[in-house]
């Protein structure tokens, strides 16, 4: 169960189902459902990579599964939800990228990822998005 923290006021659940989201498009390789789960001038950060905005991540990830990513699943899960107001909150997550047949991350690919979460409308979406691996 994550850590969570700061104002009452915050939608904590619809905030921390933010990764799930990420991990379902990731299951079915869609780089279109994964770069809607960002704001429009969201960034996500990676060792090496850095992409602004909703197009330039729906790219990446497009190129990403077609190949180094093909056939990978990826796991997150929340172990600190921290509300900066009503409409914000920063998530830690543990997880990591899985190889085929995998059910464990492995220590190479283990990552730690900080989330940075808005809501926009009636839905949560992600601003910035940033991992680092663990070893």
């Amino acid at each position: 169960m994550p850590n969570t923290t700061g104002s009452t006021h915050t939608d904590q659940a619809g905030a921390a189902a933010v990764p799930q989201r990420i991990v379902a498009a990731w299951a079915v390789h869609d780089a279109k459902k994964f770069a809607a789960v960002f704001t429009e001038k969201g960034t996500l950060i990676l060792p090496g990579v850095f992409k602004k905005g909703r197009e330039a991540v729906e790219e990446f990830m497009a190129e990403a599964f077609a190949g180094p990513y093909k056939g990978t699943r990826v796991t997150g899960e929340p172990i600190s939800v921290e509300s900066l107001g009503p409409d914000s909150a920063v998530l830690v997550t543990a997880g990591g990228i899985l190889l085929p047949g995998e059910k464990e991350v492995s220590a190479e690919r283990s990552i730690r990822a900080t989330w940075v979460v808005v809501k926009e409308g009636t839905g949560w979406q992600l601003a910035a998005y940033q991992n680092t691996p663990v070893n």
